[in-house]
């Protein structure tokens, strides 16, 4: 084939590499269809992204609610991190991310093609990703992603989409940069990809629809047939180790051990000080972590009052009752929600009224945790 990013497997299987970003790749989305005449399209997107795609749909009051209930806050700022920065990208093109897989979506059911849903749930992969890496890894990423570039980066999308050698080095850039996330990000998902592809009726004619980065991954995946690992394997979030789960418990338990043992020794001084020490650490870095976010004065004060306490129980977390409040007192409008995942920088997550909240709960989470880790370190000097 003439397009380095169109490789038959079989006279049966067609995979078309794109660039989320590209004009071009919504036409080579059109034209492999005319061409190729598939009896099935599969196109690299879970149910969830495939919702959101279609329907235009980004964020309602209640998945934010439903978002800091669940402590997914921060992987839902990683995630509009990203799309935010591949976005940087598409504007030149006019394009948004997803664009040629909404074409293929709205072309296949123009022509009463079915369309197969081959990629792994976001958030299962954004989870994967986070327990995966190492302390340092995540923070590089952060700090590649918060920091201002000197430059700006100009980038020629019809050359990238030429040469299947570039994508690789970029991908290899990639698990350098962060061998954990690349792991999760690049290497599981040709895997998961391929073998859903896989799991598609062979007699059919299937067109696979693919980011470039994930071509060479996939194709040598369904060429040698060997999974490594099953879908269920990857589909599946790593449980945490039993010294991992242990941790969160380490600090209540020493409090309150600490605590018993100045009730013992009859020291009511100790006793006053400890109490002080916990509470002062607490809700000056809560609240800190609150103001960083931008939050209502309600939201400081609820971040202030909940950290002491929601330290001393692990199943509980400040930014939860921080974000609640902040959602109430300055409730995103429907034109907040719906821009929340088009935002374009990080100054604009405090702006909008939903990054807002999911910045409240986050900062305030943080601070809250360094809270009680600097009051512990303080009360063992006491000692």
């Amino acid at each position: 084939m003439s397009n380095s990013l169109v490789v038959d497997i079989n006279p049966n299987l067609r995979l078309l590499g794109t660039a989320h970003i590209s004009t071009k790749s919504v036409e080579d989305v059109k034209e492999q269809i005319e061409l190729f005449k598939p009896d099935v399209v599969a196109v690299e997107l879970c149910q969830s992204r495939y919702d959101s795609l279609v329907s235009g749909r980004r964020l309602d009051k209640e998945g934010l609610l439903k978002v800091i209930k669940e402590g997914k806050a921060p992987l839902v700022l990683l995630q509009s991190l990203l799309a935010a920065e591949q976005r940087k990208l598409g504007l030149d093109e006019g394009q948004q991310p997803g664009a040629e897989l909404l074409e293929a979506v709205n072309l296949s059911k123009e022509l009463e093609i079915p369309v197969e849903l081959i990629d792994r749930d976001i958030q299962t992969t954004l989870r994967r990703a986070w327990r995966k890496m190492k302390f340092r890894e995540k923070i590089k990423i952060l700090y590649s992603m918060l920091g201002e570039e000197e430059d700006e980066l100009e980038v020629d999308l019809d050359e990238i989409l030429e040469s299947r050698d570039i994508l690789t080095d970029l991908m290899n850039e990639l698990k350098e940069f962060s061998p954990g996330a690349g792991e999760v990000l690049i290497d599981e998902r040709d895997e998961f990809l391929a073998q859903n592809i896989l799991k598609i009726d062979s007699e059919k004619r299937i067109l696979a629809i693919v980011g470039a980065g994930h071509l060479s991954g996939i194709e040598n995946h369904l060429c040698n047939n060997k999974p490594k690992h099953s879908l269920e394997e990857l589909s599946t979030i790593p449980k945490r180790t039993l010294v991992s789960k242990s941790i969160p418990w380490l600090i209540p338990i020493f409090v309150f051990g600490l605590f018993g043992f100045f009730v013992y020794q009859g020291s009511s001084v100790d006793i006053v000080e400890l109490f002080t020490v916990w509470t002062l650490a607490n809700a000056v870095l809560a609240a800190i972590g609150c103001i960083i976010a931008r939050g209502h004065v309600l939201a400081i004060l609820t971040a202030a009052l909940a950290s002491p306490i929601t330290s001393l129980n692990p199943t509980l977390a400040a930014g939860w009752f921080a974000g609640y409040v902040q959602l109430k007192v300055a409730e995103p409008t429907a034109e907040d929600l719906q821009q929340f995942l088009k935002l374009e920088s990080l100054g604009s997550f405090w702006s909008n009224k939903a990054g807002r909240v999911l910045l409240v709960t986050a900062l305030t989470n943080l601070g809250s945790m360094l809270g009680a880790w600097v009051a512990a370190a303080g009360l063992i000097g006491g000692i």
